[in-house]
């Protein structure tokens, strides 16, 4: 998984140049996990993928970006979209209350 960077230069007081960056983590939404789900975490987009960790009830986490991957029925519908939460960390999207079917943040890039 790759986070953008955005890079901001300012000139400081005394004539210097001074280089701010902000990451896409510091505009980062968190998303929760359905209730009463104790939901797998996998090392890839999709079920055939080995289970990392796994979130408890309550979780909520960010979206870096998603992927295509195995289809899944949840909580929130079937779908085929599964969220990266972490470097080589994925989750169905059928878990994840995102308000939306469809991709709501950029694909991952491989």
């Amino acid at each position: 998984m790759s986070v953008d960077r955005a890079e901001e230069r300012t000139e400081g007081a005394a004539g210097t140049e001074a280089e701010v960056v902000t990451t896409a983590a510091a505009a980062l939404r968190y998303y929760s996990v359905a209730p009463g789900v104790r939901l797998n975490v996998r090392s890839g987009p999709g079920t055939n993928y080995t289970v990392v960790r796994i979130l408890p009830e309550g979780a909520k986490v960010p979206i870096f970006c998603q992927a295509p991957g195995t289809t899944v029925t949840g909580p929130y519908g079937t779908s085929n979209i599964w969220d990266n939460i972490d470097n080589g960390e994925y989750v169905s999207d059928a878990y994840v209350n995102t308000g939306s079917d469809g991709y709501i943040r950029p694909r991952c890039s491989v």
